[in-house]
Formats: C-alpha cells, structure tokens, sequence
C-alpha cells in the first residue's frame, strides 16, 4: 500500500467516525473490520459473516456517503469476508460482491491506485467457545444511581482493598446488576495484579464440580483450587438450598477463607437472613462481612443504562426514545437491552429510522403489560376486601392482629407482585422503614411453614388460603 493509498484509508476512517459517532465506530469498526480502494473500488472487508451484514445493514448509507465524499468519483462499494489479516477473501461463496453505484460529486481526493496480491484462505482456528470468548463486564462499564449506588462503592472497595472486609455479600432482584459487580471486581482484581489468584463461578458450578470431585476422588485438587485462592466469587448462592453435602463444603471454604485473609464475594436474589434454608451457621457467616442491597433501578438510573446500551446498538437512537423507554419500561436491564433490540431489528427489517412513533408500535406489548403491572394500592385495595378493614387502618399504627397481620401480609404480596423498593414499600404502609418489611416478609415466611391461620372478612383462614385470595382479587383488578 503506497503512502496516498494509507492517507486515503486513514481519511475514511476519520469521517465514518464523525459521522457514526465515536464510540459507535469503535464498536462497530475497529476490530477485523478494513477497508480498501482499488480505482473505482471501495471495499469494507469483515473477518467473519456476522459482521459483514451487520455492516451492510446498518452502515451501508454512511459508507456510501463517506466514500462519495472523500473519493470524490464515481466508485463501487463493494462487502466483502476478510482473512485475519484483512486480505480480500476468494471463497466461492463470496465471490459475487454486494455492490453500489455511487454518485460523483467535485473531486476531494484523489485516489492512488493499489494491487493487492491473492493469496489461499488460511485454515481457520478451531472453534472456541461463547464463553472464553466473552469479555468480562467492567465496573466501570457499571451505571449508577441512588439504587446501586452503596453496592457500587463496596465493589470498588473490594477491588482497592482485596481482604478486609469479607465476606461482601450483594443481594437484589433478578437484572438488578448483581453478575455485571461481580464480573467487575473479578476483572479489575485481575488486572490490577495479574499474579492474583481469582476464582469466579456460579453456585450451580461449585455444586457440580464438588459432586465431581467427590465422587471422582478429585476432592484434594477441588480444595486447593477454590480455598488456595486471593478472591472467590459465586453468584447466585440461593442455589445451594437443599444441598446438604455441598453447604457443609462451602462453609469450610468460607472459614478457610476468612483465616487466611482472602477475600470472599457472594451474590444472591435476597439477602442472607432470607436464606434461612442454608442453615444458621453459613447464614451468620455471610452476614459477618458487609451486606449491600441492589434495588429495582430507578427512571434516571434506567435512561443511564439505556444510554449505556444504546452505545452498542447498530442502529441511531435518538433521545427522545431513551428518554420514553426509561418511563414506560419499568424493568430490569435485560428487558430494557431486549427493548432496544427490538426496535433495532424493526428499523432495519422496515428500512426506515429509529423514531418515537416506530419505537411505540415494536414495544407496544411490553409497555402494555407494564403498564398492567399490579401496583402497590391494587394491593391494598385486595387486602381490604379479603380482611374487611379500611385503607387509614392499614396504615396506621395499629398493632391488632386483625390489622397487623393483613398489613405485614400485604408488604409481603408487594415484594413478590411488584418491583417497588423496600423503602417504598414500607414507606407506602404507613411510612414504615425498609427494616422493616423484611421483619415482615419473615413473619409470612414463618406463617406459611407453620400452618398459621389469619382472621378474615370471612372468617379464620389458612395463610395460604388468604394469599390465594388477595391474589385472586389482584387478577380481577
């Protein structure tokens, strides 16, 4: 390649940066991706299938428009797969080029000439998995609001100070952001000294290779691999419940761990005193260290995750649709990334731009039953038909049974039929703390495995039966 041939090259990939964005080009450009111009030839070479069509799809206007620019002349764009080098690639199945005509305005720059030499398509790499092959999330990559902001901090402490408060024990409902911190802490750990020792796995994973290794003579090898390390994270702990063998395994890791001075990071869907069906011992144990809540985002912490993602998206979308998004959806970040990819794949299928009205017809069936979602007074209003009390008494500071037990019941529904914080919640229940709806949350729990009865409109009732009359009038509502 002549000099011209490089300050052409280094030309277009300037503009398309300007024009798609920087970060957009980064994403979408900067890895496997090259062009080339041959006289009347501009060429966009991919490494692999997938990003040559996503190119063509959603880059193909850009790249017409900047090669008319900067060529100046008539051209023809052509896609075309690349070897890992960026050679032309001479496959049959890619020998007829996906071509364009492109208009010719004045000359900018004229450019020079180049041959490129053909060479035979190197054997490809076997195959590796989704799984090496996946980047581990960032903290930094983390977005964070009033929901996630104290989680965040005790991630970020972890990564700073490996070893002094442990075990960190991050708890929060599912898409709240509890993998994205762990695969955080473990990332930055690792690069901030590559001599550290890091274990990162699902409880799911740490029972398998535990039966493995027990029933495979290997339960040596497992100790030392999980126990001679500088930090252990397991997500998803509640898996261990019922697992008698495997519980007694990791409280013996857990307290090897701790002598030592290793740290220990644990996630699961509810914190450790709602885990009671692990045992008393390994409870205690996960609640020794610091213990950091992940509630439901909130609107401005979803437009920042929105945002965030939007990054990524192959397809322009414009703020007012974040913004739209972020009210009418009030899900988790995997619903609000499915969201997005929705009304990417209906601004390509249609051929038209993202716009707020295209983007109200791909998710209307997502915000229809958001919008169905039961609310914190659809609550109230089934408690007060089923227990024959008014909504003050619930309310109020009234400590009766036949008022008390309805209300801690009604905390109890609101955990599991809405994604409200438990500071809303309490706050809604008489301006009740969020310690307080946990105590509540407990007393059901206790209730329903002691085969307690609840007085009713009706008459004394199982609290099962209660429960599946609340909830049947919320199906009604």
């Amino acid at each position: 390649m002549t000099k011209d041939d490089k300050e052409i090259m280094s030309v277009l990939r300037k503009r398309m940066a300007d024009r798609v964005g920087q970060e957009r080009f980064e994403l979408w450009f900067s890895a496997g991706v090259d062009f080339e111009v041959h006289g009347a030839m501009f060429r966009v070479l991919a490494t692999n299938a997938f990003a040559l069509e996503r190119l063509r799809k959603s880059f193909r206007e850009d790249l017409e428009a900047v090669a008319v620019e900067v060529l100046g002349r008539a051209a023809t764009l052509q896609f075309r797969l690349a070897d890992g080098d960026g050679s032309r690639h001479n496959g049959k199945a890619n020998s007829a080029p996906v071509s364009v005509k492109l208009s010719a305005p004045q000359a900018s720059i004229s450019a020079a000439k180049a041959t490129a030499s053909s060479r035979p398509s190197p054997t490809p790499p076997p195959p590796t998995s989704d799984r090496a092959r996946r980047t581990l999330a960032s903290l930094d990559a983390f977005v964070v609001g009033d929901t996630n902001r104290l989680a965040y901090a005790a991630a970020r402490s972890v990564e700073l100070r490996l070893g002094q408060v442990s075990p960190l024990f991050i708890h929060g409902p599912t898409g709240g952001g509890k993998s994205h911190l762990i695969e955080g802490i473990c990332a930055a750990v690792r690069q901030r000294s590559r001599e550290r020792r890091v274990v990162s796995l699902t409880a799911e994973q740490f029972t398998t290779y535990f039966i493995e290794a027990l029933n495979g003579k290997g339960l040596p090898m497992f100790r030392r691999k999980y126990r001679d390390v500088d930090l252990l994270l397991i997500d998803d702990v509640q898996f261990f419940a019922g697992k008698k063998a495997t519980l007694v395994e990791l409280q013996y890791t857990i307290d090897t761990l701790a002598r030592g001075g290793k740290q220990l990071v644990l996630a699961a869907d509810r914190p450790p005193q709602e885990l009671g069906n692990l045992g008393p011992e390994l409870v205690a144990r996960m609640a020794g260290g610091l213990v950091v809540g992940l509630e439901p985002a909130d609107e401005p912490t979803r437009l920042g995750i929105l945002r965030h993602l939007a990054v990524r998206s192959p397809v322009a979308m414009p703020a007012d649709v974040l913004q739209w998004l972020a009210q009418k959806l009030p899900g988790d970040a995997r619903q609000l990334q499915g969201a997005l990819h929705r009304i990417a794949a209906s601004s390509e299928a249609f051929g038209q731009p993202v716009t707020l009205e295209l983007a109200t017809t791909a998710v209307k069936d997502l915000v229809d039953v958001a919008r169905r979602a039961v609310q914190l007074p659809d609550i109230e209003r089934a408690i007060c038909s089923v227990f024959g009390i008014a909504a003050d008494q619930l309310h109020a500071e009234k400590r009766s049974r036949n008022v008390s037990w309805p209300r801690m019941l009604a905390m109890w529904l609101a955990r599991k039929h809405t994604r409200a914080a438990l500071a809303e919640i309490g706050e809604y229940f008489g301006h009740r703390s969020h310690s307080t709806v946990i105590a509540a949350h407990n007393s059901v729990e206790r209730w329903r495995s002691g085969g307690e009865w609840m007085p009713s409109a009706s008459g004394d009732c199982h609290v099962d039966d209660a429960i599946r009359r609340v909830e049947a009038e919320l199906r009604l509502a």
